[in-house]
């Protein structure tokens, strides 16, 4: 019976996002970011558990720094940025190599991929922060194409439609399985990827452990195992919305100059050259996310409400906090198994 229930639904997901995907693309863009406006506040009321985990984030991050009413105008907006990313993904089909400018400008372009050689083979190291789907088309449509991987939803239906839109600028999207061997050969062979590096990942699954907000927090290092492997160089960025709607993508200066440091140090740096951003502007960031699910034994400061002990973790700050003048060779699992 359950199992019959599942599938019902899974096929009423695949029918709700055809849907979206023929009618959304029909939308001018003031009607696409007057929707999201609406859409993305009854979601702030409807999902409380999303608002709850979003307001102790805020709380923690910010402290006395904000009041209860500025982190709950925040929580609306950061609600509201989100469901803007997901709207204009479904209306993106009509973004083209030639009319994308219209919608989105750059900033620190041609001065960060200066250096990068002839095949300007870089690593964009992105943040869920506004429209970072767009982030990934404009790089596309920027002769960055590159190899990106996916991730899969429990409902396999929907796959496919997805994978579609995120490929129309030219990219290719890789499953996760042994998907950091396959980078690793197109960066040995002078490609090009993207890497969302704001995620919690398991301490065991190959994570480091950096300052996010003056909170401890397990981040992947695929990024820096990578750059060490390869050579290639990581260029962070990001994607701000504009007031009419539009977005600007800013690229933050190359990292790559990182003999003698560490994983933990290379993803900290990613790290430092965005927090500033989300601290002057803190609402187009996925404040809902469970940023910071691991709690330190002897933590000096509050952490989320979800937020717990794990051994492991304990661990990692250890080895990530110990004096080290060379960079980490731990090998990559799927690498060692290949």
């Amino acid at each position: 019976m359950r199992s019959q229930w599942k599938r019902f639904r899974y096929r009423l997901e695949w029918i709700g996002l055809r849907l979206a995907t023929r009618l959304v693309p029909l939308l001018s863009r003031k009607t696409c970011f007057y929707l999201a406006e609406f859409l993305g506040a009854a979601m702030s009321i409807l999902d409380r558990h999303r608002r709850k985990v979003a307001l102790s984030n805020l709380e923690v991050a910010f402290g006395d720094q904000s009041s209860i009413g500025e982190r709950r105008k925040i929580v609306r907006q950061s609600f509201q940025h989100f469901a803007r990313t997901v709207l204009d993904f479904f209306w993106s089909p009509r973004l083209t190599r030639e009319n994308f400018s219209r919608y989105i400008e750059l900033e620190n372009f041609d001065e960060t991929t200066h250096g990068t050689g002839p095949e300007r083979s870089v690593m964009i190291a992105c943040y869920h922060y506004s429209n970072f789907e767009w982030l990934s088309l404009a790089c596309g449509f920027l002769d960055l194409t590159g190899t990106i991987i996916a991730q899969e939803f429990k409902n396999s239906l929907l796959d496919p439609i997805f994978k579609k839109i995120r490929e129309q600028s030219g990219h290719e999207l890789i499953p996760r399985e042994r998907g950091l061997v396959r980078l690793y050969k197109v960066l040995r062979r002078k490609g090009r990827t993207a890497l969302l590096v704001d995620l919690t990942v398991p301490p065991n699954q190959g994570a480091v452990a950096i300052d996010c907000f003056g909170l401890k927090t397990s981040v992947t290092s695929a990024h820096a195992w990578l750059r060490e492997r390869t050579g290639v160089p990581i260029i962070p960025a990001h994607c701000e919305p504009l007031p009419d709607g539009r977005y600007r993508i800013i690229f933050h200066p190359k990292i790559d100059n990182t003999a003698g440091i560490t994983h933990q140090q290379i993803a900290q740096a990613c790290w430092n050259s965005f927090e500033p951003y989300v601290c002057k502007n803190p609402a187009p960031w996925l404040w809902m996310y469970k940023h910071w699910r691991y709690r330190p034994t002897n933590a000096e400061r509050s952490y989320p409400f979800y937020a717990h002990y794990l051994r492991p973790f304990d661990e990692i700050l250890q080895r990530d906090e110990a004096p080290s003048h060379v960079t980490s060779t731990t090998e990559s699992p799927e690498l060692a198994d290949g």
